[in-house]
């Protein structure tokens, strides 16, 4: 059953990955098969209308479409939002560089907001790439950019990387 994010993106499903499938098969396999549709979208990325369009090894490409549902008392879309797909970019960046038996957990991020997202603007893509991989710590950088390629906001995120065993569902 497709899913549609928002017009134009649609995923296969939605859901949460099942550990066993990423423990065997790292994140790359994992996330292509995401954006393959054979494994679902996480939760959120419905409520929050975006979704990953890209991936490959050390680099992920979200796209979004900001609107009414997600501003702020202001009138913009709220920094959160930002935030969120910020947070999906960077740290799926570190997640496709991660290998069979390993997790991952975001440690810290930072966000810039240099322009205002606002609702109507349209797409909005959020590319995230891997600057460290390293055994027990990676980072990451990504930049969110409208239509026009101006940049909304940019950002860093450090990930601890451990065995996936310690994660319990």
């Amino acid at each position: 059953m497709n899913v549609e994010l928002y017009p134009g993106l649609a995923v296969s499903g939605i859901g949460t990955l099942p550990l066993d499938v990423v423990a065997r098969d790292g994140g790359l396999k994992a996330m292509q098969a995401m954006l393959e549709g054979r494994l679902p979208a996480p939760p959120m990325a419905q409520t929050l209308k975006f979704g990953m369009t890209e991936v490959e090894e050390g680099r992920v490409v979200f796209k979004g479409l900001p609107d009414e549902t997600h501003l702020n008392p202001l009138g913009t879309v709220h920094g959160g939002w930002t935030a969120t797909i910020m947070d999906s970019a960077l740290g799926c960046a570190v997640f496709s560089a991660i290998k069979p038996g390993e997790a991952y957990t975001t440690v810290e991020f930072k966000v810039n907001l240099v322009r205002p997202v606002l609702p109507g603007m349209g797409e909005v893509t959020c590319e995230g790439r891997l600057v460290h991989r390293g055994r027990t710590i990676a980072t990451s950088e990504a930049w969110l950019r409208d239509g026009a390629g101006k940049l909304l906001a940019h950002g860093t995120e450090t990930c601890a990387i451990f065995p996936i065993a310690n994660l319990t569902r």
